[in-house]
């Protein structure tokens, strides 16, 4: 049940890019706040990397943006981090660069706290 999101958001919508530990992946496009998801198929594979030890999990996804929107080349984009970890015994935990207030909701537009222009600078 671990698994990494990031969301890209423009003015047509938002992109949902779901990283699994095992490599698994999956890209979905909401036209607004949890409403109008399609998945995206023409999204070419990610680089999925994973790095473990005692303490720490961490996986580093490079994703290739090329073909989900023309918009993107030229826009400037909001982006959320967010990951929901698996505890041995089961519980889960749920983390964000920018929790919105009340429950996990990585949708939000409020936890899309990242900024990037055109030139994919923050």
């Amino acid at each position: 049940h671990t698994c990494f999101e990031a969301f890209l958001m423009h003015r047509e919508g938002y992109y949902e890019f779901n990283f699994a530990p095992s490599s698994e992946w999956a890209v979905y496009h909401f036209e607004s706040y949890r409403d109008g998801m399609s998945v995206v198929r023409q999204a070419p594979p990610p680089k999925i990397s994973l790095t473990l030890d005692a303490y720490r999990l961490g996986l580093n996804a490079m994703i290739d943006l090329n073909g989900l929107s023309t918009e993107i080349e030229s826009a400037t984009l909001s982006l959320a981090l967010s990951a929901v970890i698996e505890e041995q015994d089961g519980r889960l935990s749920y983390w964000a660069f920018k929790h919105p207030p009340g429950q996990p909701d990585f949708h939000h537009p409020d936890g899309f706290a990242l900024r990037l222009d055109s030139a994919g600078n923050n």
